[in-house]
């Protein structure tokens, strides 16, 4: 008779030889995965000549991207900086465009990076007609890479895309260390930046949207839930029997669970904004929305334009709740600026997805202040990543004014480039103020206007009626007699229903 105890004994082998299988079988279909990369067989990696191709090998080399390391000099800081910080390796595939562009690329990333808390020890780039579908960037090169990582002491590699989650293992399993994507990093940027209750949850739904496809099982729990295998009161008993439900289809079901009920609060918090938006409609007040790439300086446009006071920083994605804040034109008409989260080129679906309700602001309003950075080395593609989310929310149709930032560190060339380009454009500096004023005769310009046009004879007692013309409409002249303030207006509906008592017939 077999004891408890030599039972668990078979269990247990029996359970680290599945193990054991699960690895092996993962093993070989990883072999199976890369055979034939850059005429490799399985994991022998051998050197056949094909004659001298030094252009060839040139072109597909490692190409490294100096002035991105961030790494610190001060070496009063570095004992506390290091128990904090990631220090990164970053990669690129540069499959189009022009050398200038994918380092400007890989330097975009090296700040994106650094927001994220991390030390950047070293880039390269390398040129592929289009990303290795197992390891992003080959075989080979990637072993060339984990040389760099363990030459730099680098914990972390930075891939310039987002990876699948076969390539995240495949590489990962190559230069044995964490691997994390353009993705993963935006997203952990804004997971830091978020204040708001809103902010949060859409970040935590962008995460488990990004993160769900990506668990790793590979056999490590072969089961979290097992069946009743025997009688007894330990048993389960019938239709208990079996594996039950793995560890990751637990994690899966967790994540879902928590996604539907986060989607649940964001619905109610975008009613709350609703509300809020309505109220502003109903009170017939223009909504004029800043959008931009990030770090073009819109959160230093607002509190230049309404001194609103709000979080200004050099870094990347400093704002990602929306700050709505009232303005005043210099003929006094009143309107709403809204500050919105910043773009990036590549910026995430599941983020595009999770911030919907907060960039409506720009599809509602009825201006866009489009904010470009005008010391930026590609202002140009700023403004295409912008404009393509933008279709992405719907507010394409929406009129829009190109502000051209931080003129005073712009390249006078630059500038005239995109002013010739974009014919609705100004060049402003919301740091000196230059420009400032023509931006806001722009804006009132560009308001939409009351569509009735009243000329109507308001008693002095009824002050209260001028006082709303002035406010809510667009008062085109304005005379004082001895019946009552004549005025001539562009006004709303209902204000011009009040109004009716009061109108004159225009004499012929």
């Amino acid at each position: 008779m077999t004891s408890t105890f030599e039972t668990r004994d078979a269990d247990a082998k029996h359970g680290r030889g599945a193990r054991r299988t699960a690895d092996l079988r993962a093993e070989a279909l990883m072999d199976e995965d890369l055979a034939g990369i850059d005429g490799i067989p399985g994991r022998l990696y051998t050197n056949e000549y094909d004659g001298d191709q030094f252009d060839r090998s040139e072109r597909a080399a490692l190409r490294r991207v100096s002035g991105l390391s961030t790494e610190l000099e001060d070496v009063t800081e570095v004992e506390y900086r290091q128990l904090r910080l990631e220090r990164v390796v970053l990669v690129g595939v540069w499959t189009d465009g022009t050398a200038e562009e994918a380092e400007n690329s890989l330097a975009e990333l090296a700040a994106l990076a650094e927001t994220a808390g991390s030390v950047v020890l070293d880039g390269v780039i390398q040129r592929r007609d289009k990303p290795d579908p197992a390891t992003y960037i080959g075989s080979g090169k990637a072993n060339e890479l984990r040389d760099i990582v363990l030459s730099t002491g680098a914990d972390t590699v930075v891939c310039d895309g987002e990876l699948s989650p076969g390539q995240l293992i495949h590489l990962e399993d190559v230069v044995k260390v964490k691997v994390v994507d353009r993705t993963a990093l935006i997203l952990d940027i804004f997971a830091q930046h978020a204040k708001s209750r809103e902010g949060k949850a859409q970040v935590s739904l962008a995460q488990m949207q990004y993160m769900l496809p990506r668990l790793r099982g590979w056999g490590q729990s072969l089961s979290r839930q097992m069946g009743g295998g025997g009688s007894g009161s330990s048993g389960g008993g019938m239709a208990t029997r079996g594996p039950g439900e793995t560890k990751i289809e637990t994690d899966r079901r967790r994540i879902r669970e928590k996604m539907a009920k986060l989607r649940r609060e964001i619905v109610e918090m975008k009613t709350a904004r609703d509300t809020k938006r309505q109220e502003r409609r109903r009170n017939q007040v223009p909504s004029v929305a800043i959008a931009g790439y990030t770090n073009a300086g819109k959160s230093s446009l607002l509190n230049r334009l309404t001194g609103a006071g709000v979080l200004v920083e050099n870094a990347l994605f400093a704002t990602l709740d929306p700050t709505v804040r009232r303005a005043e034109t210099p003929g006094g008409r009143l309107y709403t600026l809204a500050d919105t989260v910043g773009f990036v080129r590549h910026l995430p679906h599941h983020l595009v997805e999770a911030f919907r309700s907060t960039m409506e602001e720009v599809g509602e309003s009825d201006l866009i202040l489009h904010v470009v950075d005008g010391s930026h080395p590609e202002p140009e593609a700023q403004l295409a990543a912008v404009r393509e989310v933008i279709v992405e929310v719907g507010a394409q149709d929406v009129p829009e004014i190109v502000v051209i930032n931080k003129a005073d560190a712009a390249d006078p060339l630059v500038l005239a480039r995109l002013l010739r380009r974009e014919p609705h454009a100004i060049a402003v500096s919301a740091r000196t103020g230059q420009g400032m004023d023509e931006l806001l005769e722009l804006i009132e310009s560009e308001l939409p206007r009351p569509s009735i046009e009243i000329t109507a004879l308001v008693p002095y007692t009824r002050g209260d009626l001028v006082a709303r013309v002035h406010r809510d409409g667009e008062v085109l002249s304005e005379d004082h007699t001895g019946e009552g303030t004549l005025l001539k207006a562009r006004v709303l509906a209902d204000l011009a229903a009040e109004l009716e008592r009061f109108a004159v017939v225009a004499q012929s």
